[in-house]
Order: structure tokens, then sequence, then C-alpha cells
């Protein structure tokens, strides 16, 4: 038996096809080559297609295919992970109204800040865990007052995972998990909160039928199954945002367990047992893969916008002959704290961290004659790592202290200098480990086809790779964490 996992991502589409009974990955790839690019009209605004999504999805499996390293038709099961808190909407006739409105855009942080004044503050935390913030509700309301010939027209509202798996079955499905990262569901009701829909009077028919994250979300479609050259058998049994799904491919599924990722976002996930929040709203609460209104596992997210989206951009704008790994070593060429240079990458819209404002990028103590294109690149992953260490001690809010923290061997943890700047100024040692979303999306696949009898069978191989601890230069990396951390106090 096969299984499939997809990362429906911001830059690319991956996939993962993975032998159920081995674990291990047959193969792997993304499409397309360059990374899909990111819709800003306005300043604040960030859009993609849902369509190109779908397009690219087709083309992954088709060239995964075309690899004739497997069977197409053992693959059983798809796993779907993509990025959080989009807002997909679609017509009676299930076609998709207007680009998505994606997890870093900003133009709803007003309403979603007002919603969470006239709601109740306390009211609000006790039942959603988060305020509405620039989550997908407050987009959705900001379609309502912006564009009301589109709303009129609205039969279905989706997440983009949700949408993905429609195009997959032609079935609508979503999970608690994903209502949860929308700022619609109600914790201590167990219910679509009635209390936010009767506020933005939105109607709860909007919402496809819940299942558990872990399930049938439906089957392939015939001629789908004709087309991408696989079994009609085949069923979506998995979907999760990427967070809870990166979590999910490291073994992080219960209380204490830590995560992060560094790819256009950078994300620190801790799970709890407890209903907690922030009060202050800088690190949100969400529900897990495994959550349950029996077993409650708690995803507790501090994420921050603009890490691998940074270094892109100085790849393309500075370096646009040279590979990230290029950027490394050009980075290790250079001292702890960058001569000086600090950097800050905040900008990729309104930060959580930072209570929902837009702050910007930039460069501090550039310096013409000392800095060089070893510093630059140094400066970035210090300033990205910086900013991972200094939103880490926000988790402590609400109970979130980690002893050691899990990552992927991939995207910016490829980079030694990364990484060590994270363990070395937290104090935190990182394990690293052979996953990635694609990866956790298919072992889902299991998990949720019954291959794998429960959560702990399906993620109870994944590799460790190396241990990250504390080194010599602890106390240099240390004393440049102040430097920076005192430069945005200043600034802020």
């Amino acid at each position: 038996m096969l299984l499939c996992g997809i990362d429906v991502g911001t830059s690319t589409i991956k996939l993962s096809v993975v032998d159920a009974s081995t674990k291990s990955v047959l193969y792997t790839c993304s499409y397309p080559e360059t990374e899909n690019e990111i819709i800003s009209v306005s300043p604040g605004f960030a859009e993609q297609n849902p369509e190109h999504w779908w397009h690219c999805v087709k083309q992954v499996i088709k060239i995964a295919n075309a690899s004739k390293i497997y069977n197409p038709l053992e693959i059983s099961a798809i796993g779907i992970s993509y990025q959080m808190h989009g807002l997909v909407i679609l017509d009676k006739d299930k076609q998709v109204l207007r680009p998505s409105i994606i997890w870093c855009d900003s133009r709803a942080t007003n309403i979603g800040e007002l919603a969470f004044d006239r709601l109740g503050k306390d009211n609000t935390l006790n039942n959603l865990l988060n305020s509405p913030g620039n989550f997908t509700a407050s987009k959705l309301a900001w379609v309502k007052e912006n564009e009301p010939h589109i709303y009129d027209q609205i039969k279905h509202v989706l997440l983009p995972g949700d949408y993905i798996s429609f195009q997959l079955t032609n079935e609508l499905t979503t999970t608690i998990s994903a209502l949860s990262e929308g700022i619609f569901w109600d914790f201590n009701k167990n219910e679509i909160s009635k209390d936010l829909l009767d506020y933005f009077k939105f109607d709860v028919s909007f919402f496809p039928k819940i299942k558990d994250v872990f399930e049938n979300h439906g089957q392939i479609s015939d001629h789908l199954a004709v087309e991408l050259g696989l079994s009609n058998k085949v069923q979506v049994t998995y979907k999760a945002g990427d967070q809870p799904n990166n979590a999910l491919s490291l073994g992080v599924v219960e209380p204490g367990d830590i995560a992060t990722t560094a790819g256009t976002s950078g994300v620190i996930y801790g799970v709890s047992s407890e209903l907690k929040y922030d009060p202050n709203c800088r690190v949100n609460s969400f529900a897990h893969v495994n959550y349950s209104k029996e077993l409650r596992r708690i995803g507790v997210l501090m994420c921050i916008n603009g890490t691998g989206i940074l270094n892109r951009w100085v790849k393309d704008n500075f370096f646009p002959s040279h590979s990230y790994s290029d950027l490394n070593n050009f980075a290790n060429h250079s001292e702890i704290g960058s001569k000086g240079l600090l950097c800050f990458p905040y900008g990729n819209g309104a930060e959580r961290i930072f209570n929902n404002k837009i702050i910007g990028a930039s460069f501090r103590n550039l310096d013409f004659n000392r800095h060089q294109k070893f510093e630059i690149s140094r400066s970035v992953q210090e300033g990205i790592a910086f900013s991972m260490v200094y939103g880490l001690e926000l988790l402590s809010v609400v109970g979130i202290v980690p002893k050691k923290i899990k990552a992927g061997f991939a995207n910016m943890y490829l980079s030694p200098i990364f990484s060590s700047t994270i363990v070395n100024a937290s104090n935190v040692p990182i394990q690293l480990l052979e996953s990635d979303g694609a990866y956790g999306a298919a072992l889902g696949a299991g998990i949720g086809s019954k291959y794998y009898t429960n959560v702990q069978e399906g993620i109870n191989s994944i590799k460790v790779l190396s241990d990250i601890l504390p080194d010599i230069n602890k106390n240099k990396t240390i004393d440049s964490y102040e430097n920076w951390k005192l430069e945005l106090s200043n600034r802020m």
C-alpha cells in the first residue's frame, strides 16, 4: 500500500509518495520550479488563486507518477497539508468567486480587533481562544463589507485544504482544526460559534460537513483518476493546516512536545492539554490534529510572517545567480554579530507578536565599508533566528517552556548558522529530523485510512538526524541577540 502526501505551501506544492509498511519515501518532488507569487495590489494585501493551487497539485501528481519509481495504482490514500488561515469562497456552482485572501494578508486586522472588543475580550478568549484578528473570519467580514456583490453570491466558505480536497473528491468537508484556525470554533460549546456568526451576520450554512482530521473526506472522482493515472478507489483520509501537520510530521502530538519550521514564515508550535490562550493574542491557540472533545490537544502557535520570504527576497534581488546553499556559505564567512549589521525580518504584513502592527523590515547600522555580501547574508539569518527566539520567549505566557525543539531538516534549517544561532541565543537544543510537510501528510493519510491503528503507530519511525546543542559561541550569540533586541525595542 502506498500513501501520498501533498503539502500546499505558499511558495510551492510538494508531494511525497510513501510505502505504508516501511514508512520510507519512494519519491518526492515539488511544482512549480519557480516559487509561486503572492499578489499584493495594495499595502497589507496578500492573495493567491485557488485555481492555481489546484493546477499545481495536478502537475506535481503527474510529475511524480511519471517517475516510474512506483506504481501509481497502488496509492490508496491521500493526505493534504495546507497554508493556514486562508479564505476560499465558492458560489452555488462551486466555482471560486475571488482570489484567496491568504494567511499573511493584513487588510482585515481592524475588523477583527473591533469584533474582539464588541464581542467582549474575556468572552472571546474563553470560548474562541483568540481574537478574530486578521484570521479567516475577519477576512470573510472584509469581503462582506467591501465586496457585497461577491459576498451575496457565497454558498460555501472553505479553508485552502478543504478546497483541494473538494477538487479531488467533489465533496465539501472541513474539520474542527480548520474551523478553529479560522476563529469560527467555540471550544466550550463544541460548535461553530453562534456569537461570532451573529455578530458578523454569517450564515451557518456556509460551512461544510465537519469531519475528523483523520477520516475519509471523500473518494477521488472517476474522471480525475483517469486524468492523473490513479486508482478510482483513492480516498482523501487526512487534511490539516501546515503547522499542525508539521508538528505531526515531527512526532509532536502530546503535551510538552515542541516543533518548529522556517519556510515562508517561521513558527514555533507547542502542544498543551489545556484551553490556554495569550491575553494579548501575540501567540495563538488552535485545535491540534489529534484534538477531540474527549482528549483536548491544543496547538499553541507563535508565527513570524517574514522568515524564508526575506531570505528569498535577498537572494532574488542581491544574489540572483546564487543558490540558497551559496547564501549559507556566505554567512559562514562572517563573524557572529555580522560586524554590527542588524536585520529585522518584519516585511510580510502585520505581525501577531506585535499585536498585528505592520512595523516593516529593515537593516540597521549598514556600513558600506564594513558590510559586504558575507555580512548581509549572515545578518539576514541572524535576524530571522533572533526573531524566532524573541517569539519563543512569548510562549511562556501560556506555559510553553521548551526543553527541546524538533525541526525538519529543510528550508532554513538546512543552514548550520541559522540553527546554531537559535540554539545558542535561546539555550534550547534543536533536534533535526528527516521529515517535512508532505511526508507528514502521507503519514496522516495512513492514520486516517486506518492502516495505522493510532497516531503513535503512524509517527513512531521518524528518523532523527542530529541534535544541535549550545556550543562555545553561546555567549557571543547571546550578546548579539541582546543588542538586536535592544534595537528592536528602540524602534517599537
